[in-house]
């Protein structure tokens, strides 16, 4: 899994019925991209250190240009 600041990780629902979560990567711990993360997940506004399983999933967003 490789993945960079502004990223969001999507943790699937487990059961049926069951909410996805997610979170923002505010820092890449690893080398290359790889976990772990420093993540804020959007339910609660809690940031931790996160290490994604099989259930876990990146989707990338394009890097955004300071236009300065």
């Amino acid at each position: 899994m490789r993945a960079a600041i502004g990223d969001k990780i999507v943790v699937r629902g487990h059961r049926v019925g069951e909410a996805d979560r997610d979170a923002v990567i505010l820092d890449v711990e690893g080398p290359d991209g790889g976990p772990p993360y420093r993540v804020r997940w959007n339910d609660d506004g809690h940031e931790g250190v996160y290490f994604p399983g099989e259930d876990a999933v990146v989707e990338h967003y394009p890097a955004t240009v300071d236009p300065k």
